[in-house]
């Protein structure tokens, strides 16, 4: 399937401005255009930028996703260092031992909710720092 900007912006949940930052920003390829100059976008285009709020969604930034698009790219240049840019990313295995800590937190605030008395005993903030 194929679709103009207006239209592809919509169904990628991002504006017209948006689309065209990601073009001038190297994340997505300048479209083709179709016999009448038009700008045509495909079902690729959609799921790229799928990928590229999602990341962001992640707490990746725009160079950390240019640079993970490198690999999808094949783009040599940016897949240089590969193993160094995703070390660096060991913060991500912090964020999710936080993440199931909290987990295991809302579960227990969840099962002392119908009783008031438990639930204002719930030690919200000792939980999360004192995992630390």
């Amino acid at each position: 399937m194929s679709y103009r900007i207006g239209s592809f912006a919509n169904i990628c949940g991002v504006n017209k401005e948006t689309i065209r930052y990601y073009e001038r920003k190297n994340l997505l390829q300048e479209p083709l255009e179709n016999h009448s100059g038009f700008q045509i976008y495909s079902n690729h285009d959609v799921k790229r930028v799928g990928f590229i709020k999602r990341m962001q969604q992640l707490g990746f930034s725009l160079s950390e996703i240019y640079k993970l698009l490198g690999v999808v790219d094949k783009d040599k240049v940016r897949c240089e260092d590969m193993f160094k840019f995703v070390s660096k990313k060991e913060e991500v295995h912090k964020q999710i031992e936080d993440l199931i800590r909290i987990e295991k937190m809302l579960k227990d605030l969840k099962r002392r909710c119908p009783d008031e008395k438990q639930l204002h005993a719930c030690p919200i903030i000792e939980t999360i720092i004192e995992e630390e």
